[in-house]
């Protein structure tokens, strides 16, 4: 652990620990310490044939920032089979505590793309979890490996009826459904016409939408006229 955190302070950069931790405000800024993405997930290919990896994967929970976004990145690293990937994952989730551990470790969770049955039976449990990071977890899981090939449209009835009111919680469900309306227009338009998603969720979906390159002008303007008058939360 001491010989994996040296490594980790060699990297520090403090003027852009400043700028990390202003972007999240639910961390203590003397728990980052200023290491850039790519040089982590570097060092977490480093170490990937490194024992001591494994002892920190068992070492939780971490004192620092970035030693949990390098715990997401070994979990990627190191794990070849899924059923290892997914217990190193549920091992790990109660202890993420912001949004961009939360989704920087899905994001580097590849081997999801390829297990998609094996993801989607744990969906359910992360979902109901009602922690917010795990459910966080779940929804930009589905996001990220379920919206193209493992399309499945129960889950948007899943998600829309999430409770609302944790905005790290609601603002990836927005973020679901603007990613929905570029990626399955036609699966997904009903919603907003039909108005049935949480008011915020709702407006902010269709804002991040109208921001998005990936959509025609002629489906922004149209989708413009779906917003409520007045955000609601």
């Amino acid at each position: 652990m001491d010989r994996i955190r040296e490594k980790l302070f060699s990297l520090k950069d403090n003027t852009y620990g400043d700028f990390t931790a202003k972007l999240i405000p639910t961390i203590q800024r003397e728990t980052v310490i200023g290491c850039r993405t790519p040089e982590l997930k570097k060092l977490a290919k480093t170490l990937s044939n490194d024992l001591s990896a494994v002892e920190f994967l068992d070492r939780l929970p971490h004192r620092y920032y970035e030693e949990n976004n390098l715990h997401g990145f070994l979990i990627a690293a190191l794990c070849k089979e899924i059923g290892d990937t997914l217990n190193r994952v549920e091992a790990f989730l109660p202890y993420i505590d912001n949004w961009a551990t939360c989704d920087g470790t899905v994001c580097a969770l590849k081997l999801f793309a390829k297990h998609p049955q094996k993801v989607a039976e744990r969906m359910d449990v992360w979902l109901s979890s009602g922690n917010t990071y795990t459910v966080r977890f779940a929804v930009v899981t589905l996001m990220n490996y379920f919206l193209e090939k493992n399309f499945d449209e129960k889950y948007f009835d899943k998600l829309r009826k999430l409770p609302s009111g944790d905005y790290y919680i609601d603002m990836a469900v927005a973020w679901y459904f603007c990613t929905a309306l570029t990626k399955r227009y036609a699966e997904t338009i009903h919603l907003f016409e039909d108005k049935v998603l949480p008011h915020w969720t709702h407006n902010k979906a269709i804002q991040k939408a109208c921001e998005s390159f990936r959509i025609s002008e002629e489906r922004k303007t149209y989708l413009r006229t779906l917003k409520y008058p007045k955000e609601k939360r």
